[in-house]
């Protein structure tokens, strides 16, 4: 789940911050945030991500401000807390996919275990790896190298890491970006099945009018899915 209320970023050196829509995201449940390059999707992902500091206002109304993330006060998370969280906590799938080119697909997971400070024993650990990579069809790959992987296979291997910890929220951010019609829609329908296995919450960040027309094509209970839209130089729910 999500909730914010008066979000808001403000980047070193500049004047005016960015000011982002209310939402309450159940869990469980879809949002689409849609919008140009440059439109502040991805400042709200990082901010969700815990991967930039969160600035709450001096506000006379506490309950004015509200920023909780998977249960996650977010302005109570500190630094030193934030990576062993957001591991547990948070999928977060990447335009640039970031796996480590000098590591396997088992070992580029296995890393993501360790930034979790996974209590579980190496025998569990190597079956968690097991059991990510066989659900998304990758098993097989787990030996190889990111070189020797497809871009489909790369991007499989990418998602198994980010849900390697049940995550209670999955992120992604250009998810579709450079991918034709049947491929876009393959990599939606396994994002969407892997959140909905979860029970996470799923956040899509995109540019592409495909995602949300995607979305709309499925059987999906349509009060699960949210949208938040982004433009330039204004936002608007």
């Amino acid at each position: 789940m999500i909730t914010t209320r008066s979000l808001s970023h403000r980047y070193p050196g500049t004047q005016h911050a960015l000011s982002f829509p209310d939402i309450d995201l159940p869990q469980g449940h879809t949002l689409l945030l849609s919008g140009p390059s440059g439109s502040g999707k991805s400042t709200w992902l990082a901010l969700v991500a815990g991967l930039m500091p969160v600035q709450a206002p001096d506000l006379a109304a506490p309950d004015a401000w509200q920023f909780v993330v998977a249960g996650q006060n977010m302005a109570q998370l500190a630094p030193q807390q934030a990576d062993a969280w957001r591991a547990r906590a948070i999928g977060f799938l990447p335009q640039k996919l970031h796996l480590s080119p000098a590591l396997t697909v088992q070992q580029n997971l296995a890393l993501a275990q360790w930034a979790a400070r996974s209590q579980q024993s190496g025998v569990e650990r190597q079956q968690a790896i097991h059991r990510a990579l066989d659900v998304l069809d990758v098993a097989a790959l787990a030996g190889r190298k990111p070189a020797q992987l497809s871009g489909g296979q790369a991007q499989r291997v990418a998602l198994a890491r980010a849900v390697l910890q049940a995550p209670q929220v999955l992120l992604a951010d250009e998810p579709t970006a450079s991918l034709d019609d049947d491929s876009a829609h393959a990599a939606l329908g396994l994002l969407y099945q892997t959140a909905q296995r979860l029970n996470a919450s799923l956040v899509i960040a995109t540019h592409d009018a495909r995602v949300a027309h995607w979305l709309r094509a499925q059987d999906i209970d349509q009060n699960s899915l949210h949208s938040m839209s982004f433009k330039l130089g204004a936002l608007s729910k």
